[in-house]
Order: structure tokens, then C-alpha cells, then sequence
């Protein structure tokens, strides 16, 4: 009887053995097979069209940074895999491979778009199927969207420092041309606003198609108007050609700008002096003399050496990717709600070219230093004035306050939200 009472309790401890080694065997399976899953981040950028000009700069930073991180063991022990489409500047084509994104590829974040009207032709597609959705690009400011977060300046931090300096140095009348989209119409609206505010007067205002490459009328219009400066909110490979024109109409008016240089680096592609005396703020361009700056110029023209400039776009789409990793890390998770609930803590920074960004809870935008860039006679570029840490405050106190009252609209400085 002894011995079959052992060969029974022998019996038992083998079953409980060979149980708990299958258990462990289905969770460790569970654990590599997660570690070996991909973080997919869709990119939808413009490789060809009409913006591929500064967009490339913008993909290749993406690249870079994804690179680094898979090198160092990607996010939370998982490789990103980037799913990258050409939207190739066209918004059916945009729309059409957000969806893919969305239900073929089942990514974890999407990031892409360089015009507003790209953005625009998305995000409702980002809101429909609550789609994580990042927006690199300096733009016109005012989208106050749960799903959405966006990395590049707006108006409250280029146009509130520029515009003032400017009038202070050459005075208070002012010229706007912008491209005749929303990013032109709202951010000549909120260079009216700030004119106004700083008692100085719009002597003009033109809204340009983007297929417009002769200037020869609106040239006229600005030298019978006599403004002290110019505001140049042009945009695209057509509409660039505007700065030789001017310059061999001898306009000779000292210009200032939000997207200029910035993206498309007019001071390198055109000869001197189409750009003399072209003022612009930018959250970051490539002639930034700074420890950080150089570290990232030095590791961006490593991996790509043919680059002929490394813009602000770049910049912004290269700390959305650490951004993104930092809320993923502090969330434990992938998922979209968790990562924004990381996002909206308070916390989520990173240190990248132009120094530490952090992401505003309220308005899913960043703070930004603010460099003052000086396009001298030979197209070298002076940095008279930098502002550091310049919050995206104008969302926030008109009401956006997106982790207390979900939203998914765009305002204007005419519109502004309804305070909570």
C-alpha cells in the first residue's frame, strides 16, 4: 500500500510539474511573441508633388530617429517598423492611404502631412476611427482635436515675436501676400490681428493659388501701396518664384516670414539677394550654433550625405518620433488611449536639436525656442534674437483644454473656442 500511495503522490507531482512548464511555456511564448511585434508608425509624407521639396529633409529625419531607436532596442523591447506611403501632394491619395494605414495595416500611430489642406483632408478620417495622429508641420495654428498632436510652431510663436520686432525696426505699415489656402488665410489673419494689436496698419492684402508663378501684378499692387515690409506666407515650388522677381523688380522691402527658409531654404536655392533682408521664425533651421544642433547635424548628414538642408521640419518630425516613444514607454502599452493618456500627463519631453520640447496637455502642441533668422545680402544667415521655451498658449486660453473637453475643430483668432 506505501508503494502505491508514493507511485500516486510521484504521479501528482509530475502532472503539476509537466503543467506548470506548459503554463510558463505559453506565457514566455506570449512574452517573445509581443517582444517580437512591431511598433508600426505610419508615415504619409509627400516624397514627389509640389511639397517634395521640403518634405524629403522631413522623412529622412523620421528615418533617423527610428534607426537610432531600434539601434538602442527599440520601444519597450519591440522594433518599429515604418509604414510609408508617397502622398505625392495629392489629398485623394492622402485620404486613400490613411485608410490603408488604418485597416490594412493596422498601425500604431500615424504620422504625415505637410500643407494644411493635406492635414485637413485626413483628420476627419483620424477622428472617425479614433486614430492616434501626429501633425509635424509649423501650420496656421487653431486645431484643437483630441486624437491629434502636433510638433511645429504656430502663429501665437512666430507671428507674436516677428511681426512686433519688425514694426519696431522698420515700421508699422504692412503688406501680406499668402497662398490661397487655409494655412495662407489664417495665418494673414493672424498677422492682421497682431498688426492691429501693436497699432500699426495693413496697407494690403493678396491670396495666391498655388499654381501662380508669375508675380508681375501683385509686384505692382506692392510698390503702389508702400508698405515698410512684407509678409511673405507662400508656399510650394510655384509659388517660391516670387523672391527672384521681386528682387530683379528692385522692390527692395525688407520681407518677414513664417514658412520661408524655414522649410524650402529659398537662401540656398536662389542667388543672392533674392532673400536680402527676409526675417523669419522658426523653431529650428540648420544654421542653429548650438551643442545639440550640431550633434543632430552631424548624425542627420552621416546617414544622408546628399541633403542639401536639414529644415525645421525635420526637427519637428524628428522629436515627434522620441515624443511618441516617451508616452508609449510611460504608458507600458501601445494602445491609443493609453498613449494619450501618457501624452496629456504633463511630462512627455524630449531633448532634440533645438534643445527640450515638452508637449502641452491642454492643446497637444509643443513649446518651442524661437530663433530669429536674418537673411543677410549674401544669403548668410544671422540669428539676431532667440525666445526660449514659447508655450502654444493661445488654444489654451481661449478654452481648448482637450483632457477635460474633447474636441475636433480648428479655430481662428476670429472664432476663438468658448471657454469651459
Amino acid at each position: 500500500m506505501f508503494r502505491t500511495k508514493w507511485s500516486k503522490i510521484k504521479c501528482h507531482h509530475t502532472t503539476l510539474s509537466i503543467a506548470l512548464a506548459a503554463a510558463f511555456a505559453v506565457t514566455y511564448s506570449g512574452m517573445a511573441m509581443a517582444a517580437e511585434t512591431p511598433v508600426k508608425i505610419g508615415l504619409l509624407e509627400d516624397a514627389s508633388g509640389n511639397f517634395a521639396l521640403p518634405v524629403i529633409p522631413k522623412i529622412h529625419a523620421t528615418e533617423l530617429a527610428v534607426e537610432e531607436i531600434n539601434a538602442k532596442g527599440g520601444i519597450l523591447g519591440r522594433q518599429i517598423e515604418l509604414v510609408k506611403y508617397d502622398t505625392q501632394s495629392d489629398n485623394t491619395r492622402f485620404q486613400q492611404m490613411a485608410r490603408r494605414l488604418i485597416k490594412n495595416d493596422k498601425v500604431d500611430v500615424i504620422f504625415g502631412a505637410f500643407s494644411s489642406a493635406s492635414r485637413e483632408a485626413i483628420r476627419p478620417i483620424m477622428d472617425r476611427e479614433k486614430q492616434l495622429y501626429w501633425y509635424n508641420n509649423q501650420y496656421e495654428g487653431g486645431v484643437c482635436d483630441s486624437n491629434v498632436f502636433v510638433t511645429g510652431a504656430v502663429p501665437e510663436q512666430q507671428f507674436s515675436t516677428l511681426i512686433p520686432w519688425m514694426m519696431e525696426k522698420y515700421g508699422k505699415k504692412v503688406y501680406t501676400i499668402a497662398a490661397d489656402y487655409n494655412f495662407g488665410q489664417i495665418s494673414a489673419e493672424w498677422v492682421r490681428k497682431i498688426v492691429e494689436e501693436n497699432g500699426g496698419t495693413m496697407v494690403g492684402e493678396e491670396f495666391i493659388p498655388l499654381s501662380v508663378s508669375q508675380f508681375g501684378q501683385t509686384i505692382q499692387n506692392i510698390q503702389k501701396a508702400k508698405p515698410d515690409f512684407v509678409m511673405t506666407l507662400l508656399v510650394g515650388a510655384n509659388q517660391s518664384s516670387y523672391y527672384e522677381q521681386q528682387a530683379a523688380a528692385k522692390l527692395n522691402l525688407p520681407m518677414g516670414s513664417s514658412v520661408s527658409v524655414g522649410q524650402a531654404y529659398e537662401h540656398k536655392r536662389f542667388k543672392a539677394p533674392a532673400l536680402k533682408d527676409m526675417y523669419i521664425t522658426a523653431n529650428y533651421i540648420e544654421e542653429v550654433d548650438s551643442p545639440a544642433s550640431n550633434d543632430f547635424k552631424q548624425r542627420f548628414h552621416a546617414k544622408f550625405p546628399n541633403e542639401p538642408y536639414i529644415n525645421q521640419e525635420a526637427a519637428n518630425a524628428y522629436d515627434a518620433v522620441y515624443l511618441y516613444k516617451a508616452a508609449v514607454e510611460k504608458a507600458g502599452s501601445t494602445d491609443m488611449d493609453a498613449v494619450r493618456k501618457s501624452l496629456e500627463s504633463g511630462d512627455i519631453c524630449t531633448d532634440g536639436p533645438s534643445g527640450k520640447v515638452c508637449i502641452d496637455p491642454k492643446s497637444h502642441h509643443l513649446s518651442h525656442t524661437i530663433y530669429l533668422a536674418h537673411v543677410k545680402d549674401d544669403h548668410s544667415i544671422e540669428i539676431p534674437k532667440v525666445w526660449t521655451d514659447i508655450k502654444p498658449y493661445w488654444l489654451g486660453e481661449a478654452g481648448c483644454n482637450l483632457p477635460v473637453k474633447p474636441d475636433n475643430s480648428q479655430y481662428t483668432p476670429s472664432s476663438p473656442p468658448k471657454k469651459a
